[in-house]
């Protein structure tokens, strides 16, 4: 799990491959079919990581996305929480919106869609580097 501040610093990725912008994940999710099913071909099938209904999962683009959950920040309270191991993974983008909120994608083990949301830069999320064009 990665907080937006390291992410930033541009060094998670190897050299030639970068966090994928929020247009990146468009590009991906529009070439998958679209943001209502797309969730199925990005999941890893089976239930050895994802819990039960692990629903449409075929991982026919090969991404193979694993249930990693994600880490929550409430400023308010000043901790942490943990969640959704098994249940889903969200993964940053590199793209932040004018409130300054990053753009992450998202996939769960009951649906076949990607979220596409805005969240505080304090989460925790996974990432994918993907090779730059």
């Amino acid at each position: 799990m990665y907080n937006r501040y390291t992410v930033n610093a541009g060094r998670l990725c190897p050299t030639g491959w970068n966090v994928p912008s929020n247009d990146e994940w468009t590009t991906l999710t529009t070439y998958l079919g679209g943001l209502e099913i797309a969730g199925s071909k990005l999941k890893e099938t089976g239930t050895t990581h994802w819990v039960i209904p692990n629903t449409g999962a075929t991982n026919e683009s090969g991404f193979t996305a694993l249930p990693s959950g994600g880490r929550g920040f409430n400023p308010n309270l000043g901790y942490v929480t943990y969640g959704s191991i098994g249940e889903g993974s969200t993964f940053w983008s590199s793209s932040v919106d004018v409130d300054g909120k990053v753009f992450f994608r998202s996939v769960v083990n009951d649906l076949n869609i990607v979220f596409s949301n805005t969240c505080n830069k304090n989460n925790g999320l996974s990432v994918r580097c993907v090779r730059d064009f």
